[in-house]
């Protein structure tokens, strides 16, 4: 079993973060999003064994969270990781006030949607046309869980 830590990401983060962006999305986020992420929103990076494996971003606006990103790379997924992120990534939501958190997942993403309702995220909502895609625009599916105290 492989040694998991989390850190908060840093401007020296950057490059692995961007690699394992593009690796992971076909359309991904840009390091000038991450950078600019860094001062405004709570941005964690996972590792394992001391290898950056992944990542993930938090907005907060008062009590609610804002699940923005979460990424682990490609060649480490199907392992637990996802998990363990996402139940980092929410428990820090928490000790911040966060009561309750909202993320969009890809329509076409049945592994991170799997993922989510594992944690207890139920799906509220569709933004359409909300992504990017290959062929013109993806479909969100919005979905919201209690954080536990």
């Amino acid at each position: 079993m492989s040694q998991v830590t989390f850190r908060p990401m840093v401007e020296a983060d950057l490059d692995a973060v961007v690699a394992i962006e593009q690796a992971a999305f076909s359309h991904p986020w840009t390091r000038k999003l991450f950078q600019e992420g860094l001062s405004s929103y709570q941005c964690w990076v996972m590792c394992a064994d001391g290898v950056q494996i992944g990542h993930g971003v938090i907005q907060m606006i008062l009590d609610e969270a804002h699940l923005l990103n979460i990424t682990v790379r490609p060649q480490s997924q199907g392992q637990g990781f996802g998990l363990q992120l996402l139940e980092h990534l929410m428990a820090e939501a928490g000790r911040q006030g966060g009561r309750e958190c909202f993320l969009e997942v890809r329509a076409s993403n049945q592994s991170a949607y799997r993922l989510y309702e594992r944690f207890g995220f139920n799906e509220i909502g569709r933004r359409r046309d909300y992504y990017p895609a290959a062929n013109g625009r993806e479909d969100a599916l919005v979905m919201a869980c209690t954080l536990l105290d």
